[in-house]
């Protein structure tokens, strides 16, 4: 009876959280928070970091790959399989009903005027997120970590640096440390 009450949360607490956030999946992340870490306890914040970096370097959907990973966490292959199908179902609902529909809101001023408040509330939530990242680095008391942030920004924003490039050459300079890291360790 016990796993029956974990696959149906699991399946109510995806379809919500998939049904009501817009902007995508990093938008997840604040509300797997919440429901998993903070109120049910199922995993931490560290873990909750893993699984976002693993989702978003699987191929496929961050939320998607996000409540995928956090459902095998709570009930294994059952979990992955039943977040999977919830995380999936509002936006294919959605979607559907959109395409039906398209022409009687393509020109509508107060569903525009909706997507515009939801673009806001994205940007917060956003914002939200990367000062909780953020903060779980600070956390770790490694200065090179902790500019790596606001040096990539300043070279995005600022000078107007290609992600890619930042991506790569962090990912250089991260491969680098570990190498002279791991050579010390190793002496």
């Amino acid at each position: 009876m016990d796993k029956i009450k974990t696959y149906c949360w699991l399946f109510c607490i995806n379809v919500f959280i998939s049904a009501f956030t817009f902007g995508g999946g990093y938008v997840v992340i604040p509300m797997i928070k919440k429901y998993y870490v903070e109120e049910k306890q199922l995993f931490d914040e560290d873990e909750l970091m893993n699984i976002a970096a693993i989702a978003q370097s699987s191929p496929g959907a961050i939320a998607i790959n996000m409540s995928a990973l956090a459902g095998y966490r709570v009930a294994g292959w059952q979990g992955l399989i039943i977040s999977c199908i919830a995380a999936i179902l509002p936006p294919l609902v959605i979607l559907s009903i959109v395409s039906a529909i398209y022409s009687l809101i393509r020109d509508n001023r107060i569903i525009s005027a909706l997507l515009k408040g939801m673009e806001a509330g994205v940007a917060a939530l956003i914002v939200d997120l990367i000062i909780d990242m953020y903060a779980l680095i600070i956390k770790e008391k490694q200065l090179f970590y902790t500019l790596l942030v606001p040096i990539a920004f300043i070279l995005n924003y600022v000078f107007h640096m290609n992600v890619a490039m930042i991506i790569i050459g962090a990912l250089v300079l991260c491969v680098i440390r570990f190498q002279l890291y791991k050579g010390r360790v190793q002496s």
